[in-house]
């Protein structure tokens, strides 16, 4: 049995995460000529059929001038948009992994901080999480 060195890999990995939607992301080790993106299995067009997701997801590639590239995608959880946007955060993780000078660009567009928003739990005595019931004087 052969030991894998680790720094001689296929792909560099990363993980994005928004909501409940994780996206496992691999920057593939390829010549390849365009933008080629996988997410799961299928072309990522054909994943996200709305123009504004994919520019989404293209978005730290267009940051740092990423013409040549193949990128591997699995993601689970959450919703369409969710997903898009876990996979923009792992797109520019991965990033930063191949080249650490791209940390200026990519942190002041907030392409590297993890949107921790989530949707707040509904309270006792409550419509909703902050919506009170109808308030009637008589």
């Amino acid at each position: 049995m052969a030991t894998e060195n680790k720094d001689n890999k296929d792909y560099i990995p990363a993980v994005g995460r928004r909501k409940t939607a994780i996206a496992r992301v691999r920057i593939l080790n390829q010549n390849v000529k365009g933008i080629e993106i996988t997410i799961n299995g299928k072309d990522y067009k054909e994943y996200l059929p709305y123009f504004e997701w994919q520019e989404e997801v293209l978005q730290p590639l267009k940051l740092v001038g990423r013409e040549n590239i193949a990128i591997s995608i699995r993601v689970l959880g959450g919703g369409q948009r969710g997903q898009a946007e876990s996979i923009r955060h792992g797109i520019a993780r991965a990033l930063l992994k191949t080249d650490e000078t791209l940390r200026p660009t990519l942190k002041t567009q907030g392409l590297l901080t993890r949107d921790s928003r989530r949707k707040e739990r509904k309270k006792p005595g409550l419509k909703k999480a902050r919506r009170a019931p109808q308030w009637s004087k008589r």
